[in-house]
């Protein structure tokens, strides 16, 4: 098992969206938009807890329906830089329900799979609209979390739609 991401593993994902940067920015640190978008389709966000400052923690449920039944997972982390409207930088491991971080092995992953990896989020306003570029760092490009990035993002683009920005 790793203990750091490395940064030959990362997922980077540039995408823009139309809408302005502190919306962009809510979507991120507001639980209540975060939950709106954020997982692969089919997954619901029951808790999202986000105290949204440097030494601020995060504490995320993630629910789908499996054909054994729900499965929920948890991924816990740290805020490392909050620049609002622009940048924020956040450590994720998974966690047990009460937040303390777990063995990605546990949860099925690959025991190459670091125990926390780093998402950055950067944002920067391209007349009105809104360029976003992710890094995790931690994760290849052609893992499954990779892809529910993308899907991810593209709930976001149709949330920001039907709320009309």
């Amino acid at each position: 098992m790793t203990n750091s991401p490395k940064s030959s593993e990362s997922v980077v994902i540039e995408r823009t969206f139309d809408a302005p940067l502190a919306v962009i920015w809510s979507m991120w640190t507001d639980p209540v938009h975060f939950k709106a978008w954020y997982g692969p389709t089919g997954a619901s966000i029951p808790v999202a807890e986000m105290d949204v400052k440097v030494g601020g923690t995060r504490h995320i449920c993630m629910e789908m329906q499996t054909p054994n039944g729900p499965m929920r997972m948890w991924f816990t982390g740290e805020y490392v830089d909050v620049v609002a409207n622009r940048r924020l930088v956040f450590t994720e491991s998974m966690a047990d329900e009460d937040g303390n971080p777990v063995s990605p092995t546990t949860m099925g992953m690959p025991a190459s799979h670091p125990v926390t990896t780093e998402v950055r989020v950067e944002l920067e306003d391209i007349d009105g609209k809104t360029r976003m570029v992710l890094t995790h760092i931690g994760i290849p490009s052609d893992s499954p979390g990779a892809a529910g990035w993308v899907i991810a993002f593209d709930k976001l683009a149709a949330y920001i739609d039907r709320a009309g920005r």
